[in-house]
């Protein structure tokens, strides 16, 4: 479905251009419906729950703009696993939380639809601002943070991921970035860096900027030079972000990996040691034994340190139930584990004894804040940290790439290209990309 608006943008069009051109009455998106919701009902946690059977790709109506809020025409996007949660409405169907959100009344109204745009992701163009929009103009090419906070919360103002009115955008909110058009608050955007593609700059914001608060920002594990990083799943969309970052930060990073291809991803990444899953015994999602749970770390244990000589400092667990024993065990004594996300389940389990007694500590971490996406998002710009991508589908596929993702059957990213017409475009400043070096940004 194309308009006159976006055939302008794919053609850069000035600002005030794109301001003069009407908006499309409807847009396509990929969403769900709430008559799907139960769609999985009877099934048991362990059955397959294939996305493809609840995500649809198709128009939607175009939404009004509050005052604080901009119109992005969105040229990619990336799927992030929040995508996965959606569609299988686990652990709460999302329409629950739009209704939350349209509680809070006025514009927040307009969110409580029978169909939720997903997407926490997005590179484009604005298209419209609100009236009450001050740093942003039409034509700005921006990317999105996925963070939704109320600047009018004392606790926003210390740090926007504490305040109660902090919401995941495109999946706690509507209007997310896996469509031709998305709304987001102007305090949410950031500059897209010059030399990146816009399916690159789509796949960095989110997973980057939460891998920087987990193992860089104050409020996370404030790895230091020399520290030993864990990294589970370490060329996930997560893991590929934690390890150029450890790897930067004078760190050593250590990658789990569950198969010999992401191996070979991780060393190029950067992981000093990498370990599959098979060497230590681990397989599946499952939450292992007590007793199990001791003889993993052991195993674990022993190959860091043969490897090493150290057990680890740090371990990033973005995975949960399947790992998180795991990882306060073989974390050393004074050692941080710093968690967020638990893809394979929330109901950790781990044996006390070897926390207090050895004084370790787990950090919960969420996402970032804007300055710490900003932050990140300055790494980017210079080159420091790279886009990872292991696939890049256009939007009409977005089911298939979605379920890609649900299987773990990819690495890094998958990108998705929205209004933009193949892979390649949005490059302003091919020669920083030169600088770079263009065989940097393909890890095929």
């Amino acid at each position: 479905m194309t308009d006159a608006l976006s055939e302008a943008v794919l053609a850069g069009a000035p600002g005030d251009t794109l301001e003069r051109l009407p908006l499309p009455t409807h847009y396509t998106a990929a969403h769900t419906r709430i008559e799907d919701v139960g769609t999985f009902e009877g099934l048991s946690p362990t059955d397959d729950k294939d996305v493809r059977k609840t995500i649809h790709v198709g128009p939607v109506p175009m939404p009004s703009l509050a005052p604080d809020e901009v119109l992005i025409a969105v040229m990619a996007s990336s799927i992030n696993y929040n995508a996965v949660w959606s569609a299988t409405f686990h652990p709460l169907p999302t329409f629950d939380f739009l209704k939350r959100y349209a509680r809070q009344g006025g514009h927040a109204t307009r969110h409580d639809l029978p169909y939720h745009q997903l997407g926490s992701d997005a590179a484009g163009v604005i298209v419209r601002v609100g009236e009450g929009v001050r740093r942003w103009r039409s034509g700005d090419q921006v990317v999105v943070s996925a963070v939704q906070v109320d600047d009018q919360e004392p606790a926003t103002h210390s740090d926007g991921m504490l305040g109660a009115g902090q919401w995941a955008w495109g999946y706690e909110t509507n209007f997310g970035g896996l469509a031709h058009y998305c709304v987001v608050r102007a305090s949410q955007l950031l500059p897209k860096a010059a030399h990146l593609t816009w399916e690159e700059a789509a796949c960095l914001t989110q997973c980057a900027g939460t891998s920087y608060r987990m193992l860089v920002g104050e409020h996370g594990a404030r790895m230091k030079q020399g520290d030993i990083v864990l990294i589970w799943g370490a060329t996930g969309g997560l893991g590929v972000f934690a390890t150029q970052l450890v790897k930067n930060g004078g760190g050593i990073p250590v990658g789990v990996v569950s198969s010999d291809a992401k191996a070979r991803i991780a060393r190029r990444l950067g992981c000093e040691v990498v370990i599959n899953r098979s060497e230590i015994g681990m397989a599946g999602n499952e939450a292992p034994s007590p007793e199990r749970t001791i003889e993993l770390g052991k195993r674990l244990g022993r190959i860091i340190r043969r490897e090493l000589g150290e057990d680890p400092h740090i371990v990033f667990d973005n995975n949960g139930q399947a790992t998180f024993g795991v990882s306060v065990f073989v974390v050393r004594r004074g050692g941080t584990v710093v968690t967020c996300g638990s893809s394979t389940g929330y109901q950790h389990s781990y044996d006390n004894r070897y926390l207090w007694m050895n004084l370790k500590r787990i950090i919960g971490s969420h996402a970032a804040n804007l300055q710490e996406h900003s932050e990140c998002n300055r790494l980017a710009d210079i080159g420091a940290i790279l886009p990872v991508t292991s696939a890049v589908h256009p939007l009409d596929e977005l089911a298939d790439a979605t379920r890609q993702v649900q299987l773990n059957s990819h690495w890094g990213k998958v990108g998705v290209l929205c209004l933009a017409t193949e892979p390649g475009l949005g490059v302003t400043d091919p020669e920083r990309r030169a600088r770079i070096g263009e065989e940097n940004f393909s890890f095929n």
